[in-house]
């Protein structure tokens, strides 16, 4: 397990109670797509702007705390995970100091894994409840993307790994579908998006249109197998 995290706590206005009593079950990572780390603290603390999470990590792994975890941040938006909405109310957000186009750095992604490790346990959420932005908002957002590496999470049992089950024979798009919603994936969008974001999250190197392996890339439940259609 990694070492616990130092923190420093900058807090930010744009929070507020988790409606309904709610509790957190997942993580959501994001990236900033500002230029650095300073200019995306201030947004994240400038009342304004409306936003917030409860946690920003810099390329260079200092770890800021901003929103309480038992406080709900605004970082999600509107989405929905496995069925659920209200995912501000049910997350803790993570922002990690990224524009999007070049790769996480590795003092950011050690103080990544050892800050989710401590939320983890702390909250009993599992691999499965640590997600990206994207995957509940697919669409509409496109962060922590393809150059974010999931794999590296997974190894350490900080995220759920992609599937590795046998090569279906063929695959179509309702069957996709299917097997995509009962991973997580069952916010509203086309069939174009959906394979993209499932791409980003569990075979970012896939390119063009659905194949058997995107399928095989989808964590599937014990005993349930995947036939070809």
């Amino acid at each position: 397990m990694p070492a616990a995290p130092d923190v420093t706590v900058h807090p930010s206005p744009n929070c507020g109670p988790r409606r309904s009593g709610l509790r957190p079950r997942f993580i959501v990572l994001h990236y900033t797509a500002m230029t650095s780390a300073q200019a995306a603290l201030e947004r994240l603390c400038d009342p304004s702007a409306e936003v917030s999470a409860h946690y920003l990590i810099s390329g260079r792994g200092e770890i800021l705390q901003m929103v309480e975890e038992d406080q709900r941040a605004w970082h999600a938006g509107q989405g929905e995970w496995a069925g659920l909405d209200d995912i501000n109310s049910r997350s803790i957000g993570i922002e990690l100091d990224n524009r999007g186009d070049h790769p996480f750095s590795e003092p950011q992604m050690q103080a990544l894994e050892a800050l989710l490790s401590e939320i983890m346990h702390r909250h009993d959420i599992p691999p499965e409840g640590v997600i990206g932005h994207s995957c509940m908002a697919p669409g509409r957002k496109v962060d922590p993307g393809p150059r974010f590496d999931w794999a590296r999470l997974a190894r350490l049992g900080l995220a759920q790994p992609a599937g590795t089950g046998p090569l279906p024979g063929s695959v179509n798009a309702e069957t996709f579908r299917d097997a995509a919603q009962v991973v997580g994936f069952t916010a509203p969008c086309d069939d174009d998006t959906l394979l993209s974001t499932v791409r980003m999250r569990f075979r970012p190197w896939g390119c063009g249109p659905l194949t058997p392996p995107d399928l095989a890339a989808l964590p599937a439940p014990i005993d349930a197998p995947r036939g070809g259609v």
